[in-house]
């Protein structure tokens, strides 16, 4: 998804189901977007099977949990940024992001659950 296609999925799954008039005065709030942005964004975003329109008030709904988005995104970032490497990629972020103690304890239980 473009940037813009998952600031759209980011308030439909924070605020639940919303008219696309609704959808528009958040965006507009939020970042600054016209009206017609925003409904050209849920045009691509319906055309994709990422939200459902239903009348009557053009109510916009989330059709794909975030969790599965994540989840896609995260690897195609593995795999056009690293290589297809998590190993790579997990490098990479523990090295550039000063963790706490907690952080790493949390990381840690993470990688040990694992196996």
């Amino acid at each position: 998804m473009f940037d813009s296609e998952l600031r759209v999925m980011e308030i439909l799954w924070r605020d639940g189901m919303l008219a696309a008039g609704e959808l528009a005065a958040v965006l507009k709030r939020e970042t600054g977007w016209n009206r017609n942005t925003t409904y050209t964004v849920i045009k691509r975003l319906i055309d994709k099977g990422a939200i459902r329109r239903s009348d009557p008030g053009f109510v916009c709904e989330a059709l794909i949990p975030k969790e599965q988005v994540q989840s896609h995104e995260t690897k195609e970032l593995i795999n056009k940024m690293f290589d297809g490497s998590a190993e790579m990629f997990f490098s990479a972020f523990v090295n550039e992001k000063n963790l706490s103690k907690e952080e790493i304890d949390k990381l840690k239980k993470i990688v040990e659950n694992l196996s």
